[in-house]
Order: C-alpha cells, then structure tokens, then sequence
C-alpha cells in the first residue's frame, strides 16, 4: 500500500516519535509499505513521520545513489546492500569529521541545501523480527541514517541550514506548506 507523503507543515513532522511495542502493529507489513511509498516518490530514506505516523521506524535503501551515477562517478561502497529497516533506533555515537552534502526531503520538494553530518554513526535498533542490532555506518549511509532518525526526533534538514539560508527558503517553505508545490508522487498536505 503507498502512503501519501507529508507535507512540510504538518504537525506530525515536529513529534518525538515514540517508541513501538512488539506486537503492537505488522512490522513487516509497514516496512514492506514505506518502501513501496518511498520507491515511488524515488527516494533513499522514509521516515514514519512522513506517512502521518509518530512511531520510531524508518527504512533506507541506497541502491539508487549507486545506480544513478555520472561517468567517471565511483560506486559508494556504503550503500552496497545498504537496505534496512530501523525499529526503536538510538543513535549512540556521531564520529569523524563533519561534512557538507546537498541534502533533500521528500516532504519538502524542491528544496535542497548544504547540510554538514558527521561521517560514522553507531547506531542500536531493532529490525523486523526483533532482533536488536548495534553496528557502525559511514559515508552516505551515515548520511541516510542520521537524516531520517532525526525524522523521529521531529527535526528536518532545514532545521540544520544557516540562518541566512533559512530567510531564502522561508517562502518555498510557506509555499509547501499551503499546498502550493509540484512533487511527482502523492502528497498530504496539513489542513488547520
């Protein structure tokens, strides 16, 4: 099932997530859907925030960074078989040098900027079958990781832009959250 993709506006987007139960809901089913709403929308990352849910989930899958590349452009070796889910996520280190990518949000069309991360993160979360994981990524897929778990903590990557950059964006934004936007892949807007 595709979900519709939240819109910037949308209270649900500023939640701390909450943690989810075992056995509160189909795991496996909502991931399976996520992914379909993210292959849709063309994106790397979804977060539960982002299809109206204020639970701590979201699923990667890098592959198409990989696969889009320019000639001359190296295969990120991060994102091979870089495709999972993250239940109950805790980030519980950020390492290693801070630096800039063009990031993107698929509740934010339209909208790119400069965001600096740093480059491993050591992350603990459950996966579908509850099988609690504490592995290190790095690179891209640190990247990925560290933009869609801060979706969980209701923090965006315009949060993250200087504030002369977030004046230029403040009307695109306005615009987003009042509908006025083009996005290839459903959209649920925020109706006060």
């Amino acid at each position: 099932m595709k979900y519709s993709i939240v819109a910037y506006g949308d209270p649900v987007l500023r939640k701390e997530c909450r943690d989810i139960e075992k056995g509160e809901l189909d795991v496996k089913k909502l991931a399976e859907d996520m992914y379909e709403t993210m292959y849709a929308a063309s994106g790397v990352g979804l977060a539960a925030p982002q299809i109206g849910k204020d639970i701590r989930i979201f699923v990667v899958d890098g592959h198409q960074i990989n696969e889009n590349l320019e000639e001359g452009e190296e295969v990120n070796p991060s994102l091979v078989n870089f495709k999972k889910v993250f239940i109950n996520a805790e980030i519980l280190e950020e390492t290693g040098e801070e630096w800039a990518y063009e990031e993107g949000c698929l509740s934010i069309p339209d909208v790119r900027a400069d965001i600096y991360r740093p480059e491993t993160v050591k992350i603990k979360y459950f996966d579908t079958d509850w099988n609690e994981h504490t592995e290190v990524y790095e690179d891209m897929a640190a990247r990925i990781i560290q933009h869609e778990y801060d979706h969980i903590d209701g923090i965006l990557f315009t949060d993250l832009v200087s504030p002369l950059k977030k004046q230029m964006l403040k009307k695109k934004l306005n615009n987003i959250s009042k509908g006025i936007v083009k996005a290839d892949y459903k959209m649920r807007f925020y109706k006060k």
